[in-house]
């Protein structure tokens, strides 16, 4: 292995630091502010990637900056290992980026230059956590990343935000402490931090007391981040940030930061004799074991899309924990692959989960059913993640928990290879009920979700398929006449939409327009009250040539009837503005099936065309431009406010979303897929395989 002299660990460190003073600057312009992030991104993926020929060979590059403390020199230092995360986390920012253009703008949120710029610093901090030469490095970019995704999870300033912040605060600070106290012992007792293949050798000969005592300091404090239970409670709150932060704490580089320290604590500072000889890695395996079971269970119950992939993550992060514990060739290629295979996969299902909120305002599994009418290529890509996370074939999950069966029971557990399995049963038991109600099931046939009804996995009892209170009793169980009116009502509202358009045949509009107003209102007397559509009641962010020019049909009369729902103060100008007439859907042949019916319930949203708006100039407050609220699909006190779940209108996949956030959905469920089909081309698996090698002596 030859040690090759470069600024280039340092210039990817810095050029994302450097992107952040040009998102600061161009803050008036939209679109160049937005250029500079992606810019950025794909100038830092491309300095990394450079390094790989030559990491590949066994090779490794070295920036020497001098010395930071008295015995431990500033080096950044790019390995297999290293090499393997910050390209991880570079490429997927790219990804993320484009799709945070679309959620960003599509939502109208406020602060846009200060989430992109704390993104940045956020992979900034990532790649160093990536380069550290030894535990003091590594330590450093650690907390500074904590610091840069602050922002990001307190980016909504609501009391919930702030709450969660300082959770996660608390939590990831408190986790630093132990990291640091775990340095100092290890610095005090061998006199070196330094990360070195196969582990520092003289930990093995000092008091096992004291090395025991490190270790678990260190691992404990990885394991914050890593969200191992019982410090795990963080993750979940921190889902009320905008779902591409989502994705960047799940998928990208917090989360990842944590497992990426057990891997160098395990592999680079103890070693596996050392691990042998002192006997922590099997109650490290043990943890992730009980972590993997658990969070599985407690996602069965969560009706909050984001919160059950939030659970998700916690068990799917200890798949990585429990390879590094085992500690055997197989288990530590199926635990670190993991890494990459769990990014691409949940980072799918985050920007799933991200459009349909985007679009729907929908955010509950259980207001889902019939969704991928609306949605077919978001939902498709769902159901193909979905599958790799249970670890079915042609997936990357299949892969790397196929190595970890294996390695379980060559390292002489098998006990651990029955946990995964029945892991997998668990993620198919809170995936498929998603998948299912999407693609098979309307509002008439939906059931209760979480469908698991015992205490530890659901709800005692039936809840309503709309997520709010009990299911009816016995006086709706069967459909009564009025019901059947009503439903008759609503198909021939869809029809008289689109005949009101094609034949310019309005004479029902006022009635229907009555109608559906008395739904929204909530008033449980009105049959129409349970065939509310969702894009009435949460109307779309986004629209298409079509619908822009139905807009500019909306008369005035009907822009006095909005007037109540339109803050007069929400549009300033900063490019991001309000267009009442762009919010119902189109079906599949183009036709706005409620834009000449239903004018009277609209409410203010983005326009769409904001995705390609001239640079134009704007004052120092262009973030806060649009103070858009978002709707709160649980907002009703009254249980009957809502009575079914919606009802959706059938969309293709080119007016489904906007392909800002389509895009990335496709890139990065397509790398998923090909993490399962041909890992050895995508880089990953060589790197992975060049590290285990390194650590066993045992050639891959």
């Amino acid at each position: 292995m030859a040690e090759i002299i470069s600024l280039r660990p340092l210039i990817a460190v810095i050029l994302p630091a450097i992107g952040i003073a040009g998102i600061v600057l161009s803050r008036r312009y939209q679109n160049i502010r937005e250029g500079a992030t992606i810019i950025t991104a794909v100038s830092t993926v491309a300095i990394i990637a450079s390094l790989l020929p030559a990491v590949l060979a066994g090779n490794v590059y070295i920036t020497n900056l001098g010395s930071f403390v008295p015995g431990v020199a500033f080096t950044l230092r790019a390995d297999a290992l290293g090499t393997l995360f910050a390209l991880l986390a570079s490429f997927l920012w790219v990804i993320t980026s484009f799709y945070s253009i679309g959620y960003m703008r599509g939502l109208g949120e406020h602060a846009q230059t200060r989430y992109f710029a704390s993104f940045a610093g956020s992979v900034s901090a990532a790649i160093g956590v990536a380069f550290a030469s030894n535990l003091i490095i590594l330590y450093i970019f650690y907390e500074l990343l904590t610091v840069a995704t602050y922002p990001l999870v307190t980016h909504d300033e609501s009391d919930a935000a702030r709450a969660a912040g300082r959770k996660y605060l608390a939590y990831t600070f408190g986790g630093g402490v132990a990291v640091l106290a775990g340095i100092v012992l290890v610095f005090w007792s061998t006199g070196t931090v330094a990360f070195t293949s196969g582990g520092i050798a003289s930990l093995a000969s000092i008091d096992p007391l004291i090395a025991r005592g490190a270790f678990a300091l260190l691992a404990g404090g990885f394991g914050v981040k890593a969200a191992l239970i019982p410090v795990h409670s963080w993750l979940p709150d921190a889902m009320v940030a905008p779902t591409p932060v989502s994705g960047l704490l799940h998928a990208v580089a917090v989360v990842k930061s944590g497992v990426f320290g057990i891997s160098r604590l395990v592999l680079d500072v103890y070693g596996p004799e050392t691990v042998a000889q002192l006997g922590v890695g099997v109650p490290l395996a043990v943890v992730a074991a009980i972590t993997i079971v658990i969070a599985s269970v407690i996602a069965l119950r969560q009706d909050n899309l984001k919160r059950r992939l939030a659970y998700s993550t916690i068990s799917q992060l200890s798949y990585i924990v429990l390879g590094l514990g085992l500690f055997s060739p197989e288990a530590l290629i199926g635990g670190l692959l993991h890494i990459p295979a769990h990014a691409f996969m949940k980072l799918t299902l985050f920007f799933c989960a991200g459009a349909i909120h985007v679009e729907t305002h929908t955010d509950n599994i259980s207001k889902m059913a019939g969704i991928g009418r609306r949605m077919p290529l978001t939902m498709s890509a769902f159901a193909i993640a979905s599958v790799g996370m249970a670890g079915l074939p042609l997936v990357a999950g299949f892969v790397s928990k196929w190595y970890l069966l294996i390695g379980s029971v060559d390292a002489g557990y098998p006990i651990f290879a029955i946990v995964l399995l029945g892991s997998g049963i668990l993620n198919i038991a809170y995936f498929w009920p998603i998948v299912y109600q999407a693609f098979f099931q309307t509002a008439a046939e939906t059931d209760a979700k979480p469908v698991v009804e015992f205490s530890l996995g659901g709800q005692w009892h039936p809840i309503r398929t709309d997520g709010h209170g009990r299911e009816y009793g016995d006086e709706h169980t069967e459909e009564t006449d009025a019901d059947a009116d009503a439903d008759a009502d609503d198909d021939a509202d869809i029809t008289a939409a689109s005949d009101a358009v094609n034949n310019k045949q309005s004479d029902d509009t006022d009635s229907e327009s009555s109608q559906r107003e008395t739904a929204l209102s909530g008033d449980p007397s009105d049959p129409n009250a349970e065939t509310t559509y969702a894009v009435d009641m949460y109307p779309s962010d986004h629209t298409t040539a079509d619908t822009e020019g139905s807009a500019q049909k909306t008369t005035a009369d009907t822009i006095d009837d909005t007037d109540e729902s339109i803050d007069p103060d929400s549009a300033s100008s900063d490019n991001e503005t309000l267009n009442t007439g762009m919010n119902r859907g189109q079906d599949s042949t183009g036709v706005d099936a409620s834009s000449s019916t239903d004018s009277s319930s609209k409410s203010p949203t983005p326009d769409a065309s904001l995705l390609n708006t001239p640079e134009t100039e704007v004052d120092d407050n262009t973030d806060t431009s649009a103070n858009i609220d978002h709707p709160d699909i649980d907002a009703p006190d009254d249980d009957d406010a809502y009575m079914s779940d919606p009802v959706w209108d059938r969309r293709t996949i080119y007016t489904e979303s906007t392909w800002f956030m389509l895009g990335p959905i496709v890139i990065a469920v397509t790398g998923a897929v090909a993490l399962g089909i041909i890992p050895q081309q995508v880089v990953f698996l060589s790197l992975i395989e060049q590290v285990v090698t390194a650590a066993t002596g045992v050639i891959i």
